[in-house]
């Protein structure tokens, strides 16, 4: 398990460019899992160099880190892992790693997901699925499995990723890592190609909680550029003052795994004992999350991804008439789990079903959001589990839309209510590890990762 810290000791022992090639060539060696698209060898050994002239400096002078293909960056494609994007290179960066490169850490690479963030598997990205950490006969989570995987494989000590409904959270599970979906607004966007702008977040995965709070105060605060961001409010080390948990009780029935629960009451049992008052709280609409969740989102789908056409944006297929242009380079440039979202999106916002559809889920998304206040009101967090249970088999879902949408219902309802929620290992189930999600009020993200870190320092990885 590679930390910051311990990076940054080679770095004064061996070198920032050692480190930089070594991280480098663990990404080339990591082909069998299929997790980066593209090495950007050659500008992270420029910048390395760089960092050992002391022209660049900064908190994380030479650390290596690798960022999820929807991310515009320097040297290399960005594709966000479909073929409508094949060939396009990025004329600027997004903002998160301008922020990280500001600081001196050195970007390797893009790593895989599912095509534009659609997926909870990484089994729908147009390059291949990546693998599992800890089974390669497994799936790495979705979207942000190709990070999640890159950080478990001790490429990198932290990347970024995006999460929409759960693809930080999910995968950041199934291999055994920290993950973090922040407060809506605390990271700027700019840069990072749209899912659903009304919930997609800019977070992290990490090895550690301690990571993942350096990397977040680097990137979080205002940006100009993208109208919801917020003041830097974050404060490493800051913590909640009740002292009081609830475990959502919505997320302890259903399919969940019985394993998955037994770790969800080791967490209880490890809050008790460092003195929080734990009991379980309901948190009625959440019941309802996954509905609204698939219907106000592929709403946002549908408008975002219009713009892929082979003319404005996109890679152009053969073709003699106008029509024939758009037709053939959004079949060939979607993979289907795209074309099924678009026209979900297309469907509920259309004349005579847009109030029957959509309106009526934005309507219970407030509904959601106020249940969750109300709960904040007497309790400092919320938590439950962030998957119904370990990874699953490559293929084991992925002819079953439904099937794989459910894999979401853990983690969409946080998303739809814009509060931060951690991903935190708690213990394995069949050697495969499983993670506590920890879910508090808009702009408590350091609170809730104190909590995470009491987690940490007392878990069971047996």
């Amino acid at each position: 398990m590679i930390l910051i810290e311990d990076v940054k000791e080679q770095i004064k022992q061996n070198g920032a460019l050692s480190v930089t090639e070594d991280a480098i060539r663990k990404a080339k060696e990591s082909r069998e899992y299929n997790i980066f698209l593209y090495i950007s060898s050659d500008r992270a050994i420029e910048r390395a160099k760089k960092v050992e002239a002391g022209e660049i400096t900064g908190r994380l002078a030479g650390v290596p880190f690798a960022v999820k293909d929807n991310f515009l960056h320097f040297d290399g494609e960005t594709t966000a892992a479909s073929n409508i994007l094949k060939t396009f290179e990025a004329p600027y960066q997004a903002e998160a790693i301008e922020r990280l490169e500001n600081e001196g850490a050195i970007c390797i690479g893009a790593v895989n997901m599912d095509a534009f963030g659609h997926g909870s598997s990484t089994e729908n990205s147009a390059f291949g699925v990546t693998k599992n950490a800890y089974d390669k006969e497994r799936v790495a989570g979705g979207s942000s499995g190709g990070s999640a995987v890159a950080v478990a494989k001790d490429i990198v000590p932290f990347a970024l990723g995006t999460d929409t409904g759960g693809s930080i959270r999910q995968p950041a599970s199934f291999n055994g890592v920290v993950g973090i979906k922040p407060t809506y607004g605390m990271v700027s966007r700019y840069g990072v190609v749209s899912m659903a702008s009304g919930t997609d977040t800019v977070g992290a995965l990490a090895n550690s909680v301690e990571d993942i709070e350096i990397v977040m105060d680097i990137i979080a605060g205002k940006d100009e550029k993208d109208g919801v961001t917020y003041d830097n409010y974050f404060k490493p080390g800051e913590k909640f003052e009740k002292k009081k948990i609830g475990i959502v009780k919505e997320f302890m029935t259903g399919d969940i795994n019985d394993d998955v629960k037994d770790m969800v009451y080791k967490a209880k049992d490890i809050f008790e004992k460092n003195g929080y008052e734990v009991e379980e709280v309901s948190v009625p609409m959440i019941e309802y999350a996954l509905a609204m969740y698939y219907v106000i989102v592929p709403a946002e789908i549908s408008s975002n991804l219009g713009r892929y056409d082979g003319v404005r944006y996109g890679k152009r297929a053969e073709a003699k008439t106008l029509p024939e242009v758009y037709k053939k380079s959004r079949s060939e440039g979607f993979v289907d789990e795209n074309k099924r979202r678009i026209l979900i999106g297309s469907f509920v916002l259309s004349s005579g079903f847009y109030d029957a559809y959509y309106e009526k889920a934005q309507k219970a998304r407030t509904l959601l959001i106020n249940d969750f206040n109300k709960a904040f009101e007497k309790y400092d967090a919320l938590i439950g589990s962030a998957v119904l249970g370990p990874a699953f088999k490559i293929g084991e879902n992925s002819k079953d839309p439904i099937k794989m949408y459910l894999e979401d219902i853990m983690t969409t309802s946080p998303s739809l209510a814009g509060i931060p929620s951690v991903c935190v290992p708690v213990s394995k189930i069949d050697s495969l590890p499983v993670g506590l999600q920890i879910m508090g009020p808009q702009k408590s993200d350091s609170k809730v990762l104190s909590l995470a870190k009491i987690i940490e320092g007392n878990r069971n990885d047996g």
